[in-house]
């Protein structure tokens, strides 16, 4: 299997996500402006809600994508307030024609004082548990 991981983050929290899932999958946690250069069977996908909505540059990302380079996407993130960015990015994906995986971890992560320290180093195990399920 090959992988590769992006994320998209503001305030830092989902990259530290990404990067426990990167260092189980044994692969380098790249931002989603480094474009996905050679096929990958799985894309873990790292994002988070701003506005009650994935960002833009997500959504242009995911459009960016080819099904002759990702098999399918694997969605994680944290966020303050909601839950999971699932359906949005399914719907960026569906558009595209990219399967995405029906499992993604989530955790929240701390934002204004909200949720401090998080995600802490419990949360950071469990992404990269969740990351090993796919190897």
């Amino acid at each position: 299997m090959k992988y590769a991981v992006r994320f998209y983050t503001k305030t830092g929290n989902t990259k530290r996500l990404a990067d426990a899932v990167a260092k189980e999958l044994g692969v380098e946690a790249l931002p989603i402006t480094e474009p996905i250069s050679e096929p990958v069977d799985i894309l873990f996908l790292g994002n988070s809600y701003y506005a009650f909505s994935i960002d833009p540059e997500v959504r242009s990302f995911v459009a960016s994508l080819s099904k002759d380079k990702v098999g399918k996407i694997v969605n994680f993130g944290s966020a303050a307030l909601l839950n999971s960015t699932y359906k949005k990015v399914k719907a960026e994906a569906d558009k595209v024609g990219i399967p995405m995986d029906e499992n993604e971890f989530h955790c929240k992560g701390e934002f204004k004082g909200l949720h401090k320290g998080k995600p802490d180093e419990n949360d950071l195990r469990a992404a990269a548990e969740f990351a090993r399920n796919y190897k």
